[in-house]
């Protein structure tokens, strides 16, 4: 259903529709609880709407309801949502209602978005110093540089002395600023806004998703966040019950890098032609490590792969925690020596012809 238009159901435009992450947890884990209470699900929604404050997920709610109603399943109704859901949360949830499983599955859900969850916000949290920095040094020189500064420069060129290079630096870079603010406002607004549209073209996002792996620090961490989310979500789909063929497809959807979403494209037609798992990631080693295709190239040959993919996960998930920890590490001296050189610049810039004018004074 594309996002531009109206859902079945007469609602807000599908491209309106938000719900947060933790909005879908606590749907997942109360409708689980309700079902495990032995409601029937119509009965077991109802209770779950009355509870929810968001008013997206109340009109989604009373369209599920409408729904399943009228004799469609969870998972069918979901799929008017799936811009939403997505087909990971749709299929889990299919599965459980084909295996009678729907409460259990509905819980796998639930922890699985809180683990995404925790693992984005770890990397958030890593960037909230070195950003607070970023903008501490930015204020204090736009403030030394637009404010204290053009007050002082008739000072310097009433005395009519001669001004250092940093200084005389300082004043041209106020002068292209005066001259030019406006367009280099409108000119940063217009490069983030043309950013933000061509990074919506496959081929655009294609070529930034792999230009990262060209990044040393960030190679290793986004391969570690991939294979994290992969070997997480494959092991959930292969435990609820999903055969590996469809849970290799569904996963490879749930991949926002169009690297690694290409790269398992063609895994599904590899793997029905008797081809294991294993033997295709390994054609890929640069994205998929070496450790990850043993791993599942052992699994598949012991009947262990589900336990040897969620092993894989915890593993990656503490890569990704050691990697996220040691790139803080890094960041805070470089910040801060990045924030004494700017800050050191301006000041420099202003104190030496004052320091200039005093001397001259007292002689």
């Amino acid at each position: 259903m594309p996002s531009s238009k109206k859902s079945a159901h007469g609602g807000f435009p599908a491209f309106f529709e938000r719900l947060s992450v933790q909005e879908k947890i606590d749907f997942a884990r109360h409708l689980a609880i309700v079902i495990k209470a032995g409601l029937p699900l119509v009965e077991g929604l109802k209770i779950i709407r009355n509870q929810i404050t968001s008013k997206t997920l109340i009109e989604i709610v009373d369209r599920l309801i409408g729904d399943i109603e009228k004799g469609q399943s969870l998972a069918d109704s979901l799929q008017a949502h799936q811009h939403i859901f997505g087909d990971f949360f749709i299929n889990i949830i299919r599965v459980g209602e084909t295996s009678g499983t729907l409460a259990q599955n509905l819980l796998y859900l639930a922890d699985e978005l809180k683990k995404a969850k925790v693992l984005r916000s770890k990397i958030r949290s890593a960037m909230v110093y070195p950003m607070v920095i970023l903008i501490a040094t930015l204020a204090i020189t736009g403030f030394l540089t637009f404010v204290v500064f053009p007050k002082i420069i008739p000072v310097f060129t009433g005395l009519n002395i001669k001004l250092p290079a940093t200084t005389r630096i300082l004043i041209e870079v106020l002068n292209f600023t005066k001259q030019y603010g406006w367009e280099l406002l409108v000119g940063g607004i217009l490069l983030i806004v043309i950013f933000r549209l061509l990074i919506r073209l496959p081929v655009f996002k294609y070529f930034f998703d792999r230009s990262v792996f060209m990044v040393p620090v960030l190679s290793g961490l986004t391969i570690n966040i991939n294979m994290a989310n992969f070997t997480r979500i494959l092991g959930l789909l292969l435990k609820s019950g999903i055969r590996i063929v469809e849970a290799v497809t569904i996963t490879a959807s749930t991949f926002n890098n169009l690297v690694y979403r290409r790269a398992l494209a063609n895994a599904d037609e590899n793997i029905r032609k008797g081809q294991q798992l294993a033997e295709y990631l390994s054609l890929n080693e640069k994205f998929f490590p070496i450790l990850l295709c043993g791993m599942i190239k052992i699994g598949e040959n012991t009947g262990n792969l589900e336990d040897n993919l969620f092993y894989l996960s915890e593993y990656y998930t503490e890569e990704v925690d050691n990697k996220v920890r040691n790139l803080t590490t890094l960041l805070e001296p470089v910040m801060l020596l990045f924030m004494g050189l700017f800050v050191g610049f301006v000041a420099i810039s202003i104190i030496t012809p004052i320091y200039s004018i005093s001397q001259g004074l007292s002689q």
